[in-house]
């Protein structure tokens, strides 16, 4: 959180559990490399929200479907976490771990410095994404029967 435009995942988590009540278990995984697995692991469905740095600008939003196949690991070449989003998913995958639907929002920052506050651009991407994933849960729920 306090890495600058890092933080946008966990501010993305942070405003979604206010907005989806028990709708859905958002979970905030600030450090979590191999324990995204373990959080993935009795879902049916997962939307996973991290920053990307691919040299695109700051604020673009990137949306991928990883249930259909690998995601590009440009995305995510650098991480805090021991794995990056792109690893964490393929290890699941190859594990045969992975959720039947696994969507992933990639939010592009630009300054990461430690001590840096979110960059006005990537709030703006993070407001943007947090309206999508209710959206995507929305359609989710109704698929699911529930």
């Amino acid at each position: 959180m306090f890495r600058g435009d890092d933080g946008a995942g966990v501010l993305a988590a942070r405003r979604l559990k206010t907005l989806v009540g028990d709708r859905a278990e958002v979970i905030e995984a600030e450090l979590a490399g191999l324990e995204v697995l373990d959080f993935m692991a009795a879902a049916s469905a997962v939307i996973l929200i991290d920053a990307a740095k691919s040299g695109r600008p700051a604020g673009t939003i990137h949306r991928l479907d990883a249930s259909a196949g690998p995601i590009s690991a440009d995305l995510f070449p650098h991480s805090t976490h021991v794995l990056n989003a792109a690893d964490a998913i393929e290890l699941g995958r190859t594990l045969e771990v992975l959720p039947p639907r696994v969507i992933v929002y990639g939010l592009e920052v630009g300054d990461t410095r430690a001590g840096n506050d979110l960059s006005p651009t990537v709030a703006w991407a993070v407001d943007q994404v947090v309206e999508r994933v209710v959206h995507e849960l929305e359609g989710l729920s109704c698929t699911s029967g529930s």
